[in-house]
């Protein structure tokens, strides 16, 4: 889908506030509201906008541990893979899933509560996935940047 400035603003918009009234939006981004509402909609039903959702703020929930799980399968035949997707999907505790290149196949953002927490994940989930074969696990000590903002500056220059 080709954006223009009026689509890239809107989405900056939203993406600083997904709250933000049409009316409120069409101002800051400089359009009356019925074309941003035409605009947004049109965004949304091309799935730029994927969709909304309130950021909790995990410390204060007392969830402190963020871990990056690097997994290595057995194999990569299609069966081995949709097991070890399927569980990844099933596990509230995995906030994110990429499959990698490199030395290991995967990595997994997983938040827990405590140390604890994270061992009972790692031994009576990912352990338990036949597929996987070795798990290596980095902490965060403490986060400097955290942020859904996606780069919108950089589709600025492509029209």
């Amino acid at each position: 889908m080709l954006l223009d400035r009026f689509d890239i603003a809107i989405l900056r918009e939203i993406q600083a506030d997904g709250r933000i009234s049409n009316r409120d939006l069409a101002e800051r981004v400089g359009l009356s509201p019925a074309p941003c509402w035409r605009r947004l909609r049109g965004l949304e039903e091309n799935h730029v906008i994927s969709g909304y959702a309130a950021l909790l703020d995990s410390e204060k929930l007392g969830l402190t541990i963020v871990a990056f799980a690097h997994i290595s399968l057995e194999n990569h035949h299609a069966r081995t893979v949709s097991e070890f997707d399927r569980a990844v999907q099933s596990s509230n505790e995995v906030l994110e899933c990429y499959m990698t290149s490199g030395e290991y196949d995967y990595m997994l953002k997983v938040l827990a509560a405590d140390m604890s927490h994270y061992e009972k994940f790692l031994s009576d989930v990912l352990m338990q996935i036949p597929a996987v074969r070795n798990v290596s696990t980095s902490f965060a000590l403490r986060h400097k940047k955290l942020t859904t903002a996606l780069p919108l500056s950089q589709l600025e220059n492509q029209n």
